[in-house]
């Protein structure tokens, strides 16, 4: 049986090339609005954080209907650090759409969902987007995404797909970019010719493997995927099987059945061949099961997912403050919502450490757990956090440590610094490219030699670079990349701080905090420029006497002060501090709040 009124794919791209503005325009071109509907700019992203930050955190499935043909459509992230989101939908579809930014050009993450397109056999549509940009270079355009087709061995048949060139944010397509599109029909055409209609036997037995869980506290999970042969019923009986573990088996029945229409899930009494569905009331469902007929029990095989590449510690929040603004405060609630998050996240692991307070969670980069560790913040936790650590493997008896590819797109006077940098963090020069005015170099370095590096990047480049990586591979050990060269400046006394101490200590350095602010004993107010450490009373209230200097009724004028977000507190901090993360305030902290205990215990060292 040939689907012919359907047609299953997938956006992939580079973050920001445009992939949730583009689908915004390809609902409302395919009638999922009323002509008169307000819909606000990149609808598919419904989670605060991701209107918040501008990017696609979680991959959203959706259709649009064109000729009579249903198009199911699935948004996937574009950062490298939810690649995982990328890897499991893919299973979904029959063909991707490629977006390709039309100055940018192919980054990292397009060669990482490329490759896992073309691994699976899928039929690509290129679609070259924003070709209204001042400066895009479209002849160039065609060549690299060629150029990336070799590199990664892609078919005939593959080298040969068909290019369109789109506006996302205009909603307009051709074929032909010196004749400008009206509308996103030679998109659409291009999708029911190229993108294979979903095959399969509607008579033989049931089966369907789950792509996607998402959570809902009224039905419990909800399973997504993809039917692969036969028909599902509402209400029928079936057999949950798993490819990796034979003996993990058990019956289960379909409460509910959803299709997904436009942005809604229709309830539904069947679903055959090619559709994907939603599916709740069996309760330990997880990504990588398969739903069978129970006459007919075959796994379908499911690829693991890559490994997380580095790890941070959680732990209940210890601080002289804990437990004051926070909802959610014990080992018991933390353990809850992140086991929680496992069910959604196939990317993530959470392990208990030694101390029955902690937990060791390892994901995909910084940003992969800085979403999850704000998502929590936003929900009322309070805990503690370590710096993140890389995890090393070993592979034919040498310790390896994960390599990313880093692409930077930097104006040409500031490359010095950035080849600097990089040189001090274990870079290895890859590829240089001049755009213009700018240069794109390509490097491979640790993971560990990015941490901390963001913020100096942009400093270096007043602001106006670009940077992006992708997990790249294990590499043997590089040897040792120094630490950061600054110090940090440390509260005394817990109390209030007060402009008088404040103007004090902002000659030691820059200070994180203003006039107001509680603080306790350990906690990190600044950042010193020396490399070690430095104990400064902001408490210190000035002695009133009797007597008047010359002068003393002079305002003390402050440096308004560095305030540090979620990221940039992850990045700054070093091994012997923490990062107290409450509903209300993120605070650097020294996991040995005692200046004297702490002192003893570097002069051990």
């Amino acid at each position: 049986m040939v689907r012919e009124d359907l047609r299953n794919i997938a956006i992939v791209a580079h973050v920001d090339h445009g992939k949730t503005t583009l689908v915004d325009e390809m609902l409302k071109q395919g009638g999922a609005f009323r002509e008169n509907q307000v819909v606000q700019e990149r609808v598919m992203d419904n989670n605060d954080l991701e209107r918040e930050r501008g990017i696609t955190i979680l991959a959203k499935n959706t259709s649009a209907h064109y000729k009579g043909t249903k198009i199911n459509i699935i948004d996937t992230p574009g950062h490298a650090d939810f690649a995982g989101e990328v890897e499991r939908v893919l299973k979904m579809v029959d063909g991707v759409l490629l977006l390709v930014d039309s100055f940018e050009g192919t980054m990292p993450q397009t060669r990482f969902v490329l490759q896992k397109a073309l691994e699976l056999g899928h039929k690509i549509i290129v679609v070259v987007n924003k070709i209204d940009r001042p400066d895009a270079r479209l002849d160039e355009i065609e060549d690299e995404v060629l150029e990336l087709l070799m590199d990664l061995d892609a078919t005939d048949e593959q080298l040969d797909s068909p290019i369109i060139y789109c506006s996302g944010r205009e909603g307009t397509a051709t074929t032909d970019y010196t004749k400008p599109g009206t509308d996103l029909v030679p998109l659409f055409d291009a999708i029911l010719e190229h993108i294979p209609a979903p095959e399969g036997d509607e008579n033989a037995p049931f089966q369907m493997l789950v792509s996607s869980i998402d959570y809902n506290d009224y039905v419990g999970r909800i399973a997504i995927g993809r039917i692969d042969r036969g028909v599902l019923h509402q209400n029928q009986e079936v057999m949950i099987c798993d490819y990796h573990n034979e003996k993990r088996r058990y019956k289960g029945k379909v409460v509910n059945l959803y299709q997904i229409e436009s942005l809604k899930r229709v309830p539904c009494e069947t679903a055959t061949v090619g559709d994907i569905v939603c599916i709740s009331g069996i309760g330990d469902l997880t990504i990588g099961d398969t739903l069978c007929d129970p006459n007919a029990v075959e796994p379908i095989e499911f690829s693991a997912i890559s490994q997380p590449t580095i790890e941070m510690t959680f732990s209940v929040n210890d601080s002289p403050f804990a437990g004051r603004e926070g909802k959610f405060v014990t080992s018991r609630q933390i353990r809850e919502r992140l086991n929680r998050e496992l069910l959604k996240d196939v990317s993530l692991r959470v392990t208990e450490a030694e101390n029955t307070d902690s937990f060791l969670v390892a994901g995909r980069g910084e940003m992969h757990l800085s979403i999850l560790i704000e998502t929590m913040r936003r929900e009322g936790y309070e805990l503690q956090v370590s710096n993140p650590r890389v995890l090393y493997r070993e592979i034919d008896g040498k310790k390896c440590e994960p390599i990313e590819r880093l692409v930077v797109d930097v104006p040409e006077e500031y490359m010095g610094s950035v080849m600097e940098k990089m040189g001090s963090r274990k870079g290895e020069l890859q590829h240089m490219q001049p755009q213009g005015s700018r240069m794109r170099i390509e490097f491979l370095v640790p993971s560990r030699g990015l941490f901390g590096y963001k913020n100096e990047f942009l400093t270096d480049t007043k602001g106006e670079g670009v940077m992006s990586s992708v997990f790249e591979c294990y590499q043997p050990y590089k040897g040792e990349i120094s630490k950061r060269s600054s110090g940090s400046l440390i509260a005394f006394e817990t109390g209030e701080s007060v402009t008088y101490g404040l103007y004090n200590a902002q000659e030691r350095g820059t200070l994180f905090i203003g006039a107001g602010v509680p603080v306790y004993e350990g906690m990190v107010v600044g950042q010193s420029p020396k490399a070690e450490d430095l104990v400064v009373n902001v408490c210190k209230k000035k002695q009133l006497t009797n007597m008047r200097s010359s002068g003393a009724d002079d305002a003390l004028r402050l440096v308004p002060p560095k305030v540090m977000s979620l990221e940039q507190a992850l990045e700054f901090i070093a091994d012997d501090e923490l990062v107290e993360v409450t509903p209300e305030s993120i605070r650097i902290r020294k996991a040995i709040l005692d200046n004297n205990l702490r002192a003893k215990q570097r002069n051990k060292k």
